[in-house]
């Protein structure tokens, strides 16, 4: 049958995708782009904030126009956290942010017998990780491994735990397996990815850390780089620090979830850190990495904020010296805490998301303008505009003139900034 999957929200789904279509090619089924006719269509889902929920009912209600004949099927957080919702929406199946791969059984049960089936269990009560196949399926470039999933930090502006259930992770030796896979199969990149992964091992028998996991996989990776996914600040110590330092593969791109620069607006959050403590992070990572990219996602507006506290946002964020800030306006995430708190008027709320948005810019700037002299080891990914445009190990953006350098790791000498991006002279 010809399926057609989209997908929404982070790079977990996304990963979840790329199994769930390596899946459907090894049982002998096509894929399709999503605009095109065919048999079965998925909608992964995102239920992140209610923008999140709308956008997915939006695609699983565009997907039943696509071709009335077909199946079609909701999949991921949105659907798990409102399945009933969901099936309102007259899906012929139901399932959840779990088991992908019985996933992938019943849309072949589902395209034989047309019979609507709902099956989406209770997240908090899983147990155990779900091995996925890692890797893509268009090129060679970058692929990511899903090292964890679930949360149990509870923040107040926050579903997934409840859409993803509690920690669970992928046991070492078999991301070592899948790491030394991916590095044979020609791959140069590899992102570890998952719900919240400086939590990993957490529920594991033995007494492994993310850091234990990143020595091994960097060993395991040899001449393939390894970059972090999200990370939580307290995870950054002396130790991770001295450790990782180490690594010649490892990127010094380090995400460090930040939210807000204030710490009473912190506490509303009910994130499990200080402002003190989120400095004493970035001066860790400073001092035993040579100018690494730290960068960061900040909300803006969340109930209660005030001018004052949102000023001392913006001073914090400077003071970090940020290479990148991602910054969203708090949107209300019904069934949490904090939507029933005081909210900040939209206006307000999107005046200040316009400021912290020029003061990311000035900084994602100066960033840059420190890359120019440095010579970086940059993987081409694909052209654009006349030249090939690849992520240097700061994950900073970096074009060149030339021929098709795809997939190909070579030397840039940087020469200048544009726009968004680093601008250089192939070295090697």
């Amino acid at each position: 049958m010809r399926v057609a999957i989209y997908t929404l929200g982070c790079k977990v789904n996304q990963y979840e995708t790329q199994a769930m279509e390596q899946e459907l090619l090894r049982r002998g089924h096509t894929l399709v782009p999503f605009d095109e006719t065919a048999d079965v269509y998925v909608v992964n889902t995102c239920s992140v904030t209610a923008v999140s929920d709308h956008k997915s009912r939006q695609m699983l209600r565009r997907a039943k126009t696509l071709n009335p004949a077909a199946i079609v099927a909701g999949c991921g957080c949105y659907v798990q956290t409102h399945p009933e919702e969901a099936a309102g929406l007259g899906l012929d199946l139901v399932s959840g942010s779990d088991g992908h791969m019985a996933f992938v059984d019943l849309l072949e049960q589902a395209a034989g017998t047309h019979a609507p089936v709902v099956q989406v269990d209770e997240a908090l009560r899983r147990r155990t990780f779900e091995i996925l196949p890692a890797g893509g399926l268009t090129d060679r470039t970058r692929a990511m491994l899903k090292v964890e999933d679930g949360c149990v930090n509870f923040c107040s502006y926050c579903i997934i735990p409840y859409a993803r259930g509690p920690v669970r992770s992928l046991p070492l030796e078999k991301a070592v397996e899948e790491t030394k896979r991916l590095a044979r199969e020609g791959y140069r990149e590899l992102v570890l990815t998952g719900i919240e992964i400086s939590s990993y091992g957490r529920d594991l028998a033995s007494s492994v850390t993310l850091t234990d996991l990143i020595e091994a996989l960097s060993a395991a990776a040899g001449e393939m780089r390894l970059r972090l996914g999200s990370l939580e600040p307290r995870t950054v110590t002396e130790d991770f620090c001295r450790r990782l330092r180490c690594l010649p593969n490892l990127c010094p791109h380090f995400h460090l979830s930040l939210q807000s620069g204030c710490d009473e607006t912190l506490r509303r959050m009910n994130r499990r850190y200080d402002t003190a403590r989120y400095s004493q992070s970035v001066s860790l990572l400073c001092k035993y990495f040579d100018r690494p990219a730290i960068t960061t996602d900040l909300i803006v507006g969340f109930p209660g904020e005030t001018e004052e506290e949102f000023a001392a946002t913006l001073t914090f964020l400077e003071t970090c010296a940020f290479a990148s800030v991602h910054v969203f306006p708090y949107s209300i995430r019904p069934g949490t805490p904090a939507a029933k708190m005081e909210q900040v008027l939209k206006d307000v709320k999107e005046e200040r998301a316009r400021r912290a948005g020029q003061t990311a810019e000035a900084l994602h700037r100066a960033y840059l303008t420190g890359c120019v002299g440095s010579t970086y080891p940059v993987l081409f990914e694909q052209p654009r505009g006349g030249r090939f445009i690849g992520h240097a190990p700061n994950y900073m953006e970096v074009a060149v003139n030339g021929e098709n350098l795809h997939n190909q790791l070579r030397l840039v000498r940087v020469t200048g900034v544009e726009g968004n991006h680093l601008t250089g002279e192939a070295v090697d």
